[in-house]
């Protein structure tokens, strides 16, 4: 398995541990209010508001971890050189990916069209987000290992 085989799989492992981690620990403090209160908007905007900073200092920690022991157990550090190749393969995922997040996007603005309650609409963002990370790094893995 390839560098970037590996560094694809720990980026969908960490996304997924991270955002279910800090959603279980946010749904805790989820105000039993009605669905359309201030307090309800004032969750999602706290929530939104620390999962981006939470995220970013995780997933610095984790390739920090992941670069350490992928050079004690092959010996070897990341690559440096990145050719046409590995520049495709990122375009193609990330566009992917942009497709899902677009997606999800008109899903959560339609949710509001369709009367459900805003709480709908922010879940619908998050996953969105969530899975459009989850597709672009599959998708770099698929790329790398079919040779592509």
């Amino acid at each position: 398995m390839s560098y970037q085989e590996r560094r694809a799989l720990v980026n969908v492992l960490s996304t997924v541990l991270i955002t279910a981690g800090y959603t279980a620990y946010m749904m805790q403090r989820y105000p039993q209010t009605d669905p359309y209160s201030i307090e309800v908007f004032r969750f999602w905007g706290g929530y939104f508001l620390i999962l981006i900073p939470v995220t970013i200092i995780a997933r610095i920690i984790i390739t920090i971890i992941f670069s350490i022991l992928n050079t004690i157990a092959t010996r070897e550090g990341e690559p440096e050189i990145t050719d046409e190749r590995d520049r495709l393969i990122e375009l193609k995922s990330l566009r992917a990916s942009l497709y899902v997040v677009s997606i999800g996007l008109v899903a959560a603005i339609g949710s509001l069209a369709f009367d459900a309650p805003p709480a709908v609409m922010f879940a619908l963002l998050v996953t969105a987000g969530i899975a459009g990370e989850i597709v672009s790094e599959v998708l770099q893995f698929f790329f790398y290992r079919r040779g592509f």
